[in-house]
């Protein structure tokens, strides 16, 4: 298929070679260069310092599938995105690299995606919304609802693709006009669930389908538990919509913790086995209680800072207050003289007719039948 440069073998060699995240490998990148890290890693032999490097890749080492892996991207219109392209969402990943201690915390090596949406625009705008495969009726109806409100507000939806919540979440963007991402734990060439390859295949339509798995590799238990990590991270903040006791949800809400994300959870009933998870983070005050878009956007927004529960530009904000008073003593429906606007205000009568004046300059009040009523 096509010709690819040195540098995209290289990085496609060593997405490979060891299983992902390996910060061993990323930091033998970052000293000697991808180029000569992927031919020391072939010949399998490393720098000094690097015998964790050795012990990591020496299974997949001598198994070079860098063109067959970067064609069957190319042929499902996919693309490798590595830390030299300007779409890398460096910022977002940065904080993972502080989690490299931790088990299976560290940021990908690459990234494979597939879909018009850029990865640095996605982890600038989306919102993460997760929870169990098994959802509710009412679990869905949530979703569904602050999936839509997020998109409304310009900006993107990103989830698991999986069964239940994940689902509802992306159809609900997508019918919404918006833009979501799903981050696979597996290879960006296979569709997982494959009950959802339709809703995969609208998702790389109009926004995108994230992995950090070569093409063909299959979806395992250890590797969904490292993609809520990137969930987590190419978010500004989770929501929780439902979550049993033991659910893969807490472990990308935990993430966000540990990422320093904003985390959300909805509520649900007492009653439902679905929302002791969502109930055990509000109570332990590990996230905060929300339950609509509005909400959400706050918990996202830095110090809420133009976000939805800034209180809302009424037509009377810029009344003084003399004229507040004034406009106060108006009936709703009807309409009422100076002289008994006056006596309900307690404002003197020249007062009063100078501050009607004003308002029925502005378009707040109008003369009716010898009285003034509001508009």
């Amino acid at each position: 298929m096509s010709t690819y440069t040195a540098e995209q073998r290289a990085w496609a060699y060593l997405a490979r070679v060891a299983e992902p995240p390996c910060g061993s490998v990323r930091l033998l990148v970052e000293e000697i260069g991808v180029v000569d890290a992927a031919r020391a890693v072939c010949a399998q032999m490393l720098p000094p310092g690097y015998d964790e490097v050795t012990e990591l890749t020496r299974a997949r080492a001598g198994s070079d599938f860098t063109t067959s892996d970067l064609d069957a991207a190319a042929r499902i219109g996919a693309r490798l995105v590595t830390p030299d392209d300007a779409e890398w969402p460096g910022w977002a990943l940065m904080a993972l690299a502080q989690a490299d201690t931790a088990e299976r915390g560290g940021p990908p090596l690459v990234l494979w995606a597939r879909g018009p949406a850029t990865l640095d625009a996605i982890s600038d705008s989306a919102v993460a919304l997760v929870g169990s495969r098994a959802a509710t009726s009412y679990g869905e109806y949530v979703a569904s609802s602050l999936s839509a409100g997020i998109v409304g507000a310009d900006r993107a939806v990103i989830s698991g693709g999986a069964y239940g919540i994940d689902g509802v979440a992306h159809r609900s963007a997508l019918a919404s006009g918006g833009t979501t991402a799903a981050v696979l734990a597996c290879g960006i060439d296979r569709d997982y669930p494959a009950g959802h390859a339709q809703l995969l295949a609208q998702i790389a339509t109009s926004g995108v389908i994230i992995s950090e798995y070569p093409p063909g590799t299959t979806a395992a238990k250890h590797r969904f538990l490292t993609r809520n990590r990137l969930v987590a991270a190419l978010s500004s903040g989770v929501v929780v919509v439902e979550a049993g006791r033991r659910s893969g949800a807490a472990n990308t809400a935990a993430w966000a913790r540990k990422l320093g994300r904003p985390l959300g959870a909805v509520p649900g009933p007492v009653t439902s086995a679905m929302s002791v998870g969502c109930h055990r983070m509000i109570g332990d005050g590990l996230a905060t209680l929300v339950t609509t878009a509005s909400e959400v956007l706050s918990l996202v927004t830095p110090d809420g800072a133009g976000g939805p529960n800034d209180s809302p530009t009424r037509s009377t904000d810029a009344l003084t207050p003399l004229q507040k008073r004034v406009h106060d003593a108006i009936p709703g429906r009807g309409t009422a003289t100076v002289e008994e606007i006056a006596f309900s205000s307690a404002v003197d009568l020249s007062a009063v007719r100078s501050a009607l004046a004003a308002m029925d300059v502005a378009g707040l009040v109008t003369p009716h039948d010898g009285g003034w009523k509001l508009l």
